[in-house]
């Protein structure tokens, strides 16, 4: 498995094909996007210890980002998520993809930060676009029983992720989900990483052997929640799955030597994980 990697650079009119940070997982070719680098604070955390964050993020804060991936490969061009929609599609046309063509965007989950790139001036960016997530998720953000288990005023994400939903109805699937395991058979696989959001998926990657799980937003402060994966934050619609599903997948991709790719993972968002005692691990960037 290779990593290619020409000076990553945040997104500007000007950007090249060979600006964006490119892996190769056999058949694919995998382009990092991105919408933002930032630090974020560490406010948002559940069961951080004062010890804890001593040690990791002494400042108070941790690098993060907003990504999405372009996946080029066998069964045409596939878009993991669309960030915020601030840089994303300047990025798209940089690497030759028009928003009017064919592509078949697989949705980690509906998060603001996820789906932003799908809509513009109250119209779909994709006239053409085939949008794919987990029937749970959609479940979720078109019950009018969960949105109203919030006050009017906090009600905006439901109401964003019901306008997409409607927009893209006539282009709408659900994907078939997966538990991880031993997947082999080249093609890209959804699992189930719930918590984060109820049908929250990762996507597993597998071409002539290699293979990359992209786990959407599986962890968000990278500082932390590698060597403690116990630790949740405050957008997890549930912490404690969102906590089950972090460690059931952080076993899996270390046992069986997968790299991972993920939406808030600082730098080109792709790299190794590695383990470095009971339930703590390591991350190990690729591209920097």
């Amino acid at each position: 498995m290779t990593a290619l990697f020409s000076a990553f650079l945040l997104a500007t009119p000007a950007m090249a094909q060979e600006n964006l940070f490119r892996y190769s997982v056999g058949d694919y070719e995998v382009y990092t996007l991105t919408d933002r680098s930032s630090d974020g604070n560490s406010s948002i955390l559940i069961g951080a210890t004062p010890e804890m964050l001593a040690e990791t993020m002494p400042d108070g804060t941790y690098a993060t980002a907003v990504h999405a991936f372009l996946v080029k490969g066998p069964e045409g061009n596939i878009l993991f998520d669309t960030g915020l929609g601030i840089h994303i599609h300047e990025q798209l046309a940089a690497l030759g993809i028009k928003n009017d063509e064919p592509i078949v965007i697989k949705l980690t989950h509906m998060h603001g930060d996820h789906i932003g790139g799908l809509m513009k001036d109250g119209q779909r960016v994709f006239p053409q676009g085939k949008l794919l997530l987990s029937e749970t998720e959609y479940n979720y953000w078109t019950s009018k029983e969960e949105m109203n288990k919030l006050p009017g005023d906090k009600q905006g994400a439901f109401r964003m992720a019901q306008n997409v939903l409607e927009t893209y109805a006539a282009d709408l699937g659900f994907e078939s989900l997966s538990r991880p395991g031993t997947l082999d058979i080249d093609g890209i696989y959804a699992l189930e990483a719930f918590g984060h959001t109820p049908g929250h998926t990762a996507y597993l990657l597998v071409s002539k052997g290699e293979k990359l799980l992209i786990w959407g937003d599986l962890a968000h402060a990278m500082a932390i929640q590698m060597p403690y994966p116990d630790v949740a934050v405050t957008y997890d619609v549930d912490p404690a799955m969102a906590t089950a599903s972090r460690k059931e997948i952080l076993r899996y991709v270390t046992r069986e030597n997968i790299p991972v790719a993920g939406m808030h993972i600082p730098g080109t968002g792709i790299g190794r994980v590695e383990t470095i005692g009971e339930n703590s691990y390591r991350f190990i960037a690729i591209g920097e």
